[in-house]
């Protein structure tokens, strides 16, 4: 029991981040949003799991999810040497001037989790290695599996207890 939730944490936090963060690349500029009142739905579809949607019908693909989690992996891969370096893949983007350090229980759960994805223990995530973590993700968020997901759908599935999966 206590390495399924060891599993579900680790997870969490490869999913999380993924799932949660905002895409302010597709942001409407302030003027835009004065004079037209945005819908609803228009802000969850450009954040988190969403932002993956290429196409824009409201659900992830499998491929398009492949797609984002393979440029997701270039982004982090700062020095371009086709590897993760545990500092590549959990830096942290200071905001406007402020670092924000991991706490111990931070640290420790991504050392852990580094080390869970760095499967032929060389110190570096590959693409494959990291691509192994991303299919589990989608599969996980997959709850209906038909291949597509969407933000409530995966919401759904970070809430259930892993005694539920």
């Amino acid at each position: 029991m206590p390495r399924i939730a060891l599993i579900a944490t680790g997870l969490l936090m490869m999913a999380g981040p993924a799932l949660a963060a905002p895409d302010n690349a597709q942001t409407a500029p302030p003027a835009a949003a004065a004079t037209t009142a945005p819908k609803p739905t228009a802000a969850r579809s450009t954040g988190g799991v969403m932002r993956y949607d290429a196409n824009k019908d409201g659900t992830v693909t499998i491929e398009e999810w492949k797609t984002g989690q393979q440029a997701r992996f270039k982004s982090l891969d700062t020095n371009g040497d086709g590897k993760l370096s545990q500092n590549e893949m959990y830096a942290r983007t200071p905001v406007v001037g402020n670092s924000v350090l991991p706490t111990d229980r931070q640290a420790d759960r991504q050392s852990s989790n580094f080390q869970r994805l760095d499967t032929d223990k060389d110190g570096f995530v590959s693409l494959t290695e990291f691509m192994v973590q991303a299919d589990r993700n989608f599969a996980r968020c997959d709850t209906d599996k038909n291949g597509r997901i969407d933000t409530a759908e995966c919401r759904q599935a970070l809430q259930r207890k892993p005694a539920e999966r």
